[in-house]
C-alpha cells in the first residue's frame, strides 16, 4: 500500500499512476461539485456557464451578479495559479511531495468549506459568496494539479473536454478505413486505452456527484471531511518522505 501511494502522488511519475490519481481526483471533484450545488445552488466547476451567465447578466443590467460571476471566475484562475506555484516551488526544493502539496492544501480548503457551511444559514450575504469563491478556487487548484503532472493530457473537473475527447476517439473507432486497401492513405486508429480512461473519468465524476449529493444530504457539511480524508490519504506518503529527510538532516 505504501509503495502504491508513493507512486500515486510522488515526484516520479508513471502513466499508470497518472491514470489512477486522475480517477480519484475526478470522483472527489464530482462530489465537491454536487455538495457545492446543494450548499449554494451553483455548480463551481463549470466556468463556461459562469462566463456565459456574466455576459447575460451584463446585458440584463444586473451588475451584482456580474461581479459575483467574475469573483468566481477569478477564484478558479487563482486556484490554478496557486497549484502551479506550489508544484514549481516543490520542484525547486527537490521535494518528493511537489504534487502532493496541492492535494494537502485542497484537503485543508475542503475542511474550511465544511466550517463555512455551518454559517450559511446566518449572514448569507457574506458566507454564500465566500463559499462559491472557495469551491471555485478548489476546482481550479485540483484541475491544475492533474493537468500539470500529466502534461495537459488529463482533466478532472472539465467534463466538457472529456466528452469532446471521447467523441473524437469514438469517431476514430467507428471510422471506415477504406485506406486499408490503399497503402498510400493514412490509417485512422482509435486510442482504445485513452477512450477507456475518458469514459471512466466521466463515470467517476457522475458517481462522485451522486455520492456527494447523498453524503451532503445525510451528513451535511461533515461530508466534506470525508473528501478531505481521501485527499490526505493520497498525499500523505510523499509528504512524510520529505519530513523524514528534513528531520534526518536536522539531527545530523
Amino acid at each position: 500500500m505504501i509503495p502504491y501511494l508513493r507512486r500515486l502522488a510522488g515526484k516520479e511519475r508513471f502513466e499508470k499512476s497518472d491514470r489512477h490519481l486522475a480517477r480519484f481526483l475526478t470522483f472527489v471533484a464530482g462530489a465537491a461539485n454536487a455538495g457545492g450545488f446543494l450548499a449554494v445552488h451553483q455548480y463551481t466547476s463549470h466556468m463556461s456557464g459562469i462566463v456565459s451567465s456574466m455576459a447575460d447578466n451584463l446585458m440584463l443590467g444586473d451588475i451584482d451578479l456580474v461581479l459575483a460571476g467574475f469573483a468566481a471566475f477569478m477564484s478558479f484562475v487563482a486556484g490554478a495559479a496557486c497549484s502551479a506555484v506550489l508544484v514549481n516551488w516543490g520542484r525547486r526544493m527537490n521535494l518528493q511531495s511537489e504534487y502532493a502539496l496541492p492535494l494537502v492544501f485542497e484537503a485543508v480548503l475542503l475542511i474550511c468549506f465544511g466550517l463555512l457551511g455551518s454559517n450559511l444559514g446566518r449572514h448569507q450575504w457574506v458566507f454564500v459568496p465566500a463559499t462559491v469563491m472557495l469551491l471555485c478556487f478548489v476546482m481550479g487548484l485540483q484541475n491544475a494539479i492533474i493537468t500539470k503532472l500529466s502534461g495537459a493530457r488529463i482533466r478532472t473537473t472539465h467534463v466538457t473536454g472529456l466528452v469532446t475527447d471521447m467523441g473524437i476517439e469514438l469517431g476514430k473507432l467507428f471510422y471506415w478505413n477504406a485506406s486499408r486497401h490503399d497503402p498510400g492513405k493514412a490509417f485512422v486508429r482509435a486510442d482504445r486505452r485513452k477512450l477507456k480512461l475518458l469514459a471512466s473519468l466521466v463515470a467517476l465524476f457522475f458517481s462522485g456527484g451522486v455520492a456527494g449529493a447523498i453524503g451532503f444530504k445525510q451528513l451535511g457539511f461533515a461530508a466534506s471531511l470525508i473528501l478531505a480524508a481521501i485527499l490526505l490519504t493520497l498525499a500523505i506518503v510523499p509528504v512524510l518522505d520529505d519530513l523524514k529527510v528534513r528531520l534526518r538532516r536536522a539531527w545530523q
